[in-house]
């Protein structure tokens, strides 16, 4: 093995010979990975067990046995239990934004279908994501209790998704809309009950459908330009 340095004798002195010294640039990327991809483990075993055993019943220590970690491990990466909860719905939240996001921007629709669209889109996603898990509107209903900043922070998300749309059709000529902010907010909580994990076990899909779009052609028509 080469070594980093070399050691030069000059007059009984011995002296550092810089010369033969090599810089190793070492890279963060792997452990960088590494950590995302234990997180993702840590997040995948949580919701698996919230899934089965309910958020309450579950312990961090068994969500580190379910890691293949040690409890003390675990803390490393979350602070407890909640902050494991808050970061799966974050992700579910952030996957149904994307979901809207694209209904929003997809060519070819007129503001009123984009917007019965969207409310569909929304209530499917729902619906294919909590049906009848009452474990999981555990979850749900804590982080809606305990962190309802990042339900807000959602909320006025879609509430921009929806105003795009309304601004969209002020610009088609299809809406009269005098003040997008305020009516995006009121087209909202119209359709609110779409969106809620704990409804879902409620009614079958095609009912909730039907349900959805009749609550959009009402809105249209006070919407649509006359």
């Amino acid at each position: 093995m080469t070594p980093i340095f070399r050691l030069t004798r000059v007059n009984t002195e011995y002296f550092i010979d810089y010369s033969q010294f090599k810089c190793y640039k070492i890279s963060m990327t792997t452990a960088a990975e590494n950590t995302e991809e234990i997180r993702q483990r840590i997040l995948q075993a949580a919701e698996e067990r919230f899934r089965v055993y309910g958020y309450g019943k579950t312990t961090m220590a068994e969500i580190a046995k379910d890691s293949a970690m040690s409890a003390a491990n675990l803390y490393r990466y979350f602070e407890n239990k909640l902050d494991i909860g808050t970061f799966l719905a974050q992700q579910c939240m952030a996957q149904q934004l994307d979901i809207l996001r694209e209904v929003v921007r997809r060519p070819g629709l007129t503001a009123a279908k984009c917007l019965e669209e969207f409310v569909l889109a929304k209530l499917r996603f729902t619906y294919d994501s909590c049906l009848c898990e009452d474990k999981i509107n555990e979850l749900v209903a804590i982080i809606a209790s305990e962190k309802k900043e990042i339900v807000h922070q959602k909320m006025l998300a879609e509430q921009s998704l929806i105003a795009e749309i309304l601004s969209e059709g002020n610009k088609s000529g299809e809406f009269d809309i005098a003040d997008v902010l305020k009516t995006s907010e009121s087209v909202q909580t119209a359709t609110v009950k779409f969106g809620v994990p704990i409804f879902m076990s409620l009614y079958p899909l095609a009912k909730f459908e039907k349900m959805a779009i009749g609550v959009v052609q009402l809105l249209l028509r006070g919407l649509l330009k006359h």
